[in-house]
């Protein structure tokens, strides 16, 4: 079929979002059609804009620190995580063992509880009810450790520049172990629902198939790009907060659809019990937050820090003039830099194929427009 133009009678342009439901968040999304076939489409993102990086050059080191756990608001404890680690360089501190330790756990069940979330969000896209309310169970249990950690379920701001925001509760770690023995049968109880379902496998198998060249070019990472055969993880490839201490694997695939990235998501959160077990069975004792000055004044310079969020590689740019507040700060946001790739996913997909991309690529339109 001939290029079609932009007005040619035989194309239609449809809004999608920004108030869908399957957009997950206020994204809008213009779909060129030619009847169900996708030709092309256009996301316009900003409709969550709110200046947090100019806020940045506002506030001082400290009172940014809150701000970031509003981008990606299902993953706060890892945006708090990158942001502390790009700090604690530019002032040359390092967090002390134990808050090292104990930033491991947190960013683990954070990571587990990010997954439950899209899992579920995921399979009520695609017309599976149940998946939602056996998610939201398990998430249930990881937000009450949060919540009595440090009194939040949600913007959880656990951490602070040098270590911790407080010293672990007593039956924390009595917590994390039961939340472990309990989580591992459930996963399994998620793959008899949804692994072999002939339903499920149909509508994802094909769909949304991003080569390992492709991930490359656009600059995807994390699941997405684990699931198009990258062995790429940074807790293995730049480790930080002592994560080469740790055994575990990184789960990959070769097909690079949607089911793949489905497969990956769902080993990773067994990885992550696995971390978190080594972890909490060797929690040093020692303080929980490294000598910082109260008044923070890093030197002139700049400092890039990146960890391995849930949806790929979040990073922190900071530029310090050498007063009180940072003179810039620029985030690399995954689900941003993700969200590049849906056109390339979906040409030549149907409508209904459109859904399931979205929330394969597991964005946050908090993080996408800052």
């Amino acid at each position: 079929m001939p290029d079609a133009t932009f007005l040619d009678s035989t194309e239609l342009v449809l809004n999608m979002g920004p108030q869908h439901p399957s957009t997950h968040g206020v994204l809008r999304v213009i779909l060129k059609l030619d009847g169900e076939k996708v030709l092309g489409t256009d996301c316009v993102i900003g409709y969550l804009h709110r200046g947090v990086e100019k806020i940045a050059e506002n506030r001082t080191y400290v009172q940014f620190n809150p701000y970031v756990d509003r981008m990606d608001y299902v993953a706060a404890v890892s945006n708090s995580l990158g942001y502390c680690l790009a700090v604690e360089k530019l002032i040359n501190v390092e967090a002390p063992p134990r808050a090292q330790t104990v930033r491991v756990i947190l960013t683990e069940l954070n990571r587990i509880a990010s997954h439950l979330l899209w899992l579920g969000t995921h399979a009520l896209d695609i017309g599976a009810l149940t998946p939602v309310f056996y998610c939201f169970r398990e998430r249930e249990e990881i937000l009450k450790i949060f919540e009595n950690y440090c009194g939040a379920r949600l913007t959880t701001h656990a951490f602070r520049i040098g270590g911790l925001q407080y010293e672990l509760y007593e039956g924390f770690e009595q917590e994390v172990k039961a939340f472990c023995d309990m989580f591992l049968p459930k996963v399994a109880e998620y793959e008899e629902l949804l692994t072999n379902n002939r339903i499920w496998v149909k509508r994802l198998q094909n769909i949304g198939i991003l080569t390992a060249e492709e991930c490359k070019q656009y600059g995807v990472t994390g699941p997405v790009l684990r699931a198009a055969g990258v062995r790429w993880d940074l807790r293995k490839a730049q480790p930080y907060c002592g994560y080469e201490k740790y055994d575990f694997l990184i789960p990959t695939r070769q097909n690079g659809d949607t089911y793949d990235r489905y497969l990956v998501r769902m080993e990773e959160m067994r990885q992550s019990v696995r971390i978190i077990r080594q972890a909490v069975e060797g929690i040093p004792d020692g303080p929980a937050i490294a000598k910082v000055p109260k008044v923070l004044k890093p030197p002139m310079g700049e400092a890039y820090v990146s960890i391995e969020a849930p949806k790929g590689e979040l990073g922190y740019y900071i530029v310090s003039d050498g007063s009180t507040q940072p003179y810039r700060v620029r985030v690399r946001p995954p689900s941003f830099v993700n969200l590049q790739a849906l056109d390339r996913m979906v040409r030549g997909a149907l409508i209904a194929d459109v859904v399931a991309v979205i929330g394969t690529l597991d964005i946050v339109l908090g993080e996408v427009d800052r």
